[in-house]
């Protein structure tokens, strides 16, 4: 899947790293405002494909607006999740925004801040008898590779959480929905929000678990080697949204009681 589309904001702008780009700076202001590449999977609702072709979701919102203050244009690039530190150490895309974890991974990155936090939960089929994560000893579950939900489960670094007797890695988050709901295996891991919007759009029963695996913050990634700056501009960016109430009023259209995401203070990054 590629998506592609162009947000027209103010003036301005920067290419990756300075010298060149960053003489040219003012001259483009001037003309065509420079265009990030934001790249993410589908992640509703977060990142997806509306009705009419357009990338839509929470980050997608959030990105046209912060990106636009800073007088930057923006195009959301659809990536295979696996390859995500590849594409933008290699200049593929400019940033990785899609519902993307903090904890664990706060060396790989240039990160913002978090602008909002994600509890990641455990679910399973409405007649399941695991109601606690103790229950999974022994069970199996499936996580979509390369998220925290993976390393959560292969690593066991939290003593909450038991061994199970299988992880099952998935490129396709599509497919933890289906083998869940097919009984290919006990349970599934991932953004609560991210279920919760499966179980909505597709009338799925199943059942979250109270007791979280994480709750954490979730930034913007750009590479280590990007000297432009942009994770710094943006965090100051997503403060005044936070302050003006924009970052609430953007999570309010796709989630139901949007100040429960902005407690930032209380995440585990």
């Amino acid at each position: 899947m590629y998506l592609q589309q162009h947000w027209r904001g103010g003036g301005g702008g920067g290419g990756r790293g300075g010298g060149k780009h960053a003489e040219g700076m003012q001259e483009h202001r001037a003309e065509t405002p420079i265009t990030i590449k934001v790249g993410s999977d589908n992640y509703p609702p977060f990142n997806y494909t509306d009705e009419n072709g357009n990338p839509a979701g929470v980050d997608v919102d959030l990105a046209k607006e912060s990106f636009g203050r800073l007088g930057y244009a923006v195009s959301f690039v659809g990536i295979d999740w696996e390859e995500k530190k590849k594409l933008v150490e290699h200049g593929d895309i400019d940033c990785i925004w899609g519902c993307f974890s903090i904890d664990g991974r706060e060396n790989e990155y240039n990160w913002t801040e978090p602008y909002m936090i994600s509890r990641q939960v455990v679910a399973v089929n409405r007649s399941s008898d695991i109601y606690r994560l103790s229950d999974l000893e022994g069970k199996t579950i499936a996580v979509q590779s390369t998220t925290k939900p993976e390393s959560i489960f292969l690593e066991r670094t939290d003593s909450r959480i038991p061994l199970v007797r299988e992880v099952y890695s998935l490129e396709d988050r599509e497919l933890l929905y289906t083998s869940l709901g097919k009984g290919y295996v006990d349970a599934i891991a991932a953004h609560e929000t991210a279920i919760r919007q499966y179980m909505k759009d597709y009338d799925a029963d199943y059942r979250i678990l109270d007791e979280s695996i994480l709750t954490t913050g979730i930034g913007v990634a750009f590479a280590k080697n990007d000297t432009r700056g942009l994770s710094e501009q943006l965090s100051r960016v997503f403060e005044e949204m936070r302050a003006d109430g924009t970052t609430r009023t953007i999570i309010g259209r796709y989630l139901s009681d949007p100040d429960k995401y902005l407690e930032v203070d209380c995440a585990a990054d």
